[in-house]
């Protein structure tokens, strides 16, 4: 089985991670705003031996350190009621990501992953996040719905970002979060017609019962409100935020991604909600770029 790798600019931050983090769709992603570039490899061939030692999943404790990971945690990806406990304390620090299957929100943890947050996630098989993902993430397995889960993950957590709908619930969890991004194709779903609009009807009640709870929550929030996400080359295309934009135009889920990471660096006063599909306006500066849109 191949590797995938994401290079940072400085071999120091090399990280390498295992499928089926490797099936992501990977190619190089540039934004003048953050001067970084995202590569990823992927080859069926039988790994060389530098790619062993470059590879801290199996590098073993040294590399880990090397590379700035965490210890591993247990084989079945547990945490003692020791670590449970001192977490308790813990500076809220760490991202949520409640969908670590979803393709976008993988997308979205390996840009945190680059960005070297400390990231959790709500994942399905923890044991494949973490043959994915590594210690860079830490994976956490249930319902969403359960409350003594969702104390679990949100501890230490400062922002949650939702990548797809259906994911929100029990609130009563969220005292203390500093933020929540939510990934929204309401515009979408309300600018369908016909037969579309019959298919869509649940995923826009969802949506909307997200948003209407994620405003009503008095957590600042940002909405981000997409067009039809497509798999398209991310950082390519410039971008509209006109209103009404979404209901026709189009998203790169690569740029869907992207864009929920740079929303973590601006946090409104109350909330903010905006629309945005790829078109000619470029973005040089994003925390600019949020703050204006803030502004309006």
């Amino acid at each position: 089985m191949g590797s995938l790798s994401i290079c940072v600019n400085e071999p120091s931050k090399l990280l390498c991670f295992s499928s089926p983090c490797r099936q992501l769709w990977c190619r190089n992603l540039n934004w003048k705003s953050n001067k970084r570039s995202l590569t990823c490899f992927s080859s069926q061939k039988k790994i060389g031996f530098m790619d062993q030692i470059l590879d801290y999943i199996e590098g073993g404790p040294k590399l880990r350190k090397w590379y700035g990971a965490p210890e591993l945690l247990p084989k079945d990806g547990s945490l003692s009621e020791e670590d449970m406990s001192s977490e308790e304390d813990e500076v809220r620090d760490a991202v949520l990501v409640t969908d670590g299957d979803n393709e976008i929100g993988q997308m979205i943890i390996l840009s945190l992953i680059i960005k070297r947050t400390r990231i959790k996630a709500l994942v399905k098989d923890k044991r494949v996040a973490m043959e994915a993902f590594g210690t860079y993430v830490e994976p956490i397995a249930g319902d969403a719905r359960d409350r003594s889960l969702l104390k679990k993950a949100l501890s230490g957590v400062r922002a949650v970002i939702c990548p797809n709908e259906g994911f929100i619930s029990n609130l009563e969890s969220w005292k203390g979060l500093q933020h929540v991004i939510l990934l929204s194709q309401l515009s979408v779903y309300r600018g369908s017609s016909g037969v579309q609009a019959i298919v869509t009807a649940n995923a826009r009640k969802q949506a909307e019962q997200d948003e209407s709870l994620v405003m009503a929550s008095g957590i600042p929030y940002t909405i981000i409100r997409t067009g039809l996400l497509v798999n398209a080359p991310g950082g390519n295309q410039g971008f509209n935020i006109k209103e009404g934009c979404a209901s026709q135009g189009k998203l790169s889920k690569e740029d869907a991604a992207f864009i929920c990471v740079e929303a973590l660096e601006t946090v409104p006063q109350k909330g903010l909600t905006f629309e945005v599909v790829n078109g000619e306006d470029k973005v040089m500066d994003w925390k600019e770029w949020f703050a204006t849109l803030i502004d309006k």
